[in-house]
């Protein structure tokens, strides 16, 4: 409505970015969470709010804080991890960063985490489960202020999330006081009666009037309560109203996308959430000691971003690893070359002339992503594709100097063929520059900085029951790191698993002032990085016994020598149980203290 000032909603897409014009492409969700650092992900909130908002739009829809249930989610990379705790921390700083230019909208609400299956099944869950397990993000989003909440298009307890009175109404508004605006998901998201949806507290059809146009005959007929009406109208007004006073218009300009200091931020991302899994020794690469690199892979040259679906962002270019390896090697002079691994053994003879390999292999869209009834879906297997896996095994017995580089959106099985390589490093789908971030972490220039935000099985055995095509299923109180410690199993890298260059010596923590510190020492000869995580042994759910759960973190940066003290506030929400000091992957570190 011109003539009033109201613009209307101008929706954007997320989470990597802004799905308009050419935009920056930033690692996965699940890439960031695996660095663990809120303060960058406000920064890279702030850069996308600053992007979506020179190109027009007025709502970013892309934080996505669906738990990761099963890491054979095919939308698992938009999310970041299978932590509550983790995703309403870092899901909170993307609110922060876009809400500073742009209305932020959370989604899918709620245990949207299954891709097949999503327009028909129903998620049978305990109301405990629910508040303990798959509510508490949203609820700490919704205190960060996020002007919308989008509905899920599964139904929960036999009521679809778009006209769930009990999620969205008697939760979402009551309980947690939320005042901005439900939004459906796209043409599907209305089912059953328009009218039972918007009484239920669902404000706004996406991505047009399609269900909702019969409200106005429901009005007309006096079935339509006319205060529900005034209320989402209200609601649509009121965060338009308020989004008229944020930002900063002088910096709206067609510059700012895909500009070289969101570039660099999103370089800088990359390499925070890359995860060191493994290592000999291999890395990092030491150009005194090697002449030449082969790069064996067909995902080495391509532009290997994530999904295609309603979460694509069209870069106006992307380093490949190849490109970044290439560059690399022009710094430190060593010959790089590439075989694309489609003849394992011109690939084997490379990598046998060469003194290092670094091969690219893992998942596409083809593999995992939004499904559209083809490519992408819920992921078939856990493992790598058996001709790569197969590809590995010969580079490997070729050279056993073989850094294996991955790209995924969570979880691979890799105990086939992990122990014969030397290192093996996560990449994620690491955005625009990730090949250069990449080539960066390989060669030393830059240390891994990111820890697991999900457990790695030994066995997809291990893990909840998952099927691909389901009407029905059961959400429980147990899935990862909780349901490997009350199973009594190990995983192959636990969540927040990540090595580093040097070494980080602990102290004794301390609590005081609310708060836990420790001090970290780096005794190596590198720059390096810390996770320090707190955990609590709980009971959650239905789940009676007391299992360990994180509820606080911080990231360090330490230079050679450096010691620095960290500091984690202590749970306050008053609850009791055994504090535990991590991270999880490092029994040494896990100390008892007294709460």
């Amino acid at each position: 409505i011109p003539r009033l000032g109201i613009p209307g909603i101008r929706f954007a897409d997320g989470p990597r970015g802004v799905v308009v014009g050419r935009s920056t492409a930033f690692p996965v969700s699940m890439a960031r969470g695996a660095s663990f650092d809120v303060a960058l992900e406000e920064r890279i909130g702030e850069a996308i709010g600053r992007e979506a908002r020179a190109q027009g739009a007025n709502l970013f829809a892309g934080v996505c804080i669906n738990l990761l249930r099963h890491p054979a989610w095919g939308r698992a990379q938009e999310t970041y991890g299978e932590d509550s705790h983790l995703l309403g921390e870092m899901g909170a700083a993307l609110v922060r960063g876009t809400q500073r230019h742009v209305m932020a909208c959370i989604k899918h609400y709620a245990c949207n985490s299954m891709e097949n299956s999503r327009f028909w099944v129903d998620v049978k869950i305990d109301e405990a489960d629910l508040r303990d397990l798959y509510l508490p993000h949203f609820e700490k989003c919704v205190d960060e202020g996020a002007a919308s909440v989008m509905s899920a298009y599964n139904k929960v307890n036999g009521e679809w999330c778009g006209g769930h009175h009990h999620l969205l109404t008697e939760g979402l508004k009551d309980d947690w006081d939320f005042d901005g605006l439900v939004i459906s998901d796209f043409t599907f998201g209305v089912r059953g009666s328009a009218l039972a949806c918007f009484e239920a507290g669902l404000d706004v059809e996406m991505p047009f009037g399609w269900r909702f146009k019969k409200l106005g005959r429901a009005l007309r007929g006096g079935r339509l309560d006319r205060a529900r009406l005034i209320d989402a109208a209200g609601r649509l007004l009121h965060q338009q109203d308020r989004q008229a006073e944020r930002g900063e218009p002088e910096r709206y300009v067609a510059e700012a996308v895909a500009s070289p200091e969101h570039r660099a931020l999103a370089r800088e991302a990359a390499v925070a959430g890359t995860v060191l899994l493994q290592n000999d020794g291999l890395l990092p690469l030491d150009p005194s000691r090697i002449t030449s690199v082969a790069v064996i892979g067909r995902l080495a040259t391509i532009a290997n971003t994530g999904d295609l679906g309603s979460s694509r962002v069209r870069a106006p270019e992307v380093v490949t690893l190849l490109d970044g390896l290439r560059a690399a090697g022009e710094r430190h002079g060593v010959t790089v070359e590439h075989d694309d691994g489609s003849d394992p053994e011109a690939a084997a003879a490379l990598a046998e002339r060469c003194d290092v390999v670094v091969l690219a292999v893992g998942n596409t869209f083809r593999d995992e992503g939004e499904w559209i009834g083809k490519d992408g879906g819920d992921r078939k297997r856990l493992t790598l594709r058996p001709v790569d896996e197969a590809l590995v095994q010969r580079v490997a017995r070729a050279n056993a100097r073989t850094a294996v580089v991955l790209y995924g959106g969570s979880v691979f099985v890799t105990e086939a063929w992990r122990t014969q390589v030397g290192a093996m490093v996560m990449a994620w789908y690491a955005g625009m520059e990730g090949g250069a971030a990449v080539a960066d972490v390989l060669f030393g220039d830059e240390v891994p900085g990111g820890r697991l935000p999900c457990s790695w099985p030994v066995s997809a055995a291990d893990l909840p029951p998952f099927k691909r095509f389901t009407r029905k299923i059961v959400y429980g109180p147990l899935h990862g790191y909780r349901k490997f410690e009350a199973d009594g199993t190990h995983p192959a890298f636990a969540f927040g698993h990540g090595l580093g260059y040097t070494t980080v010596e602990w102290g004794g923590p301390e609590v005081a002032g609310g708060e836990v510190r420790v001090a970290l020492t780096n005794t190596g000869d590198r720059p390096g990085v810390e996770v320090v995580q707190i955990y609590r042994s709980e009971a959650l759910g239905t789940e009676p016994r007391d299992l360990r759960t994180l509820r606080g973190f911080t990231k360090v940066r330490l230079a050679p020598g450096e010691t620095v003290t960290a500091t984690v506030p202590l749970p306050d929400d008053g609850k009791a149980g055994t504090l535990w000091l991590g991270p999880s992957s490092e029994p040494a570190h896990l100390v008892a203290l007294d709460e």
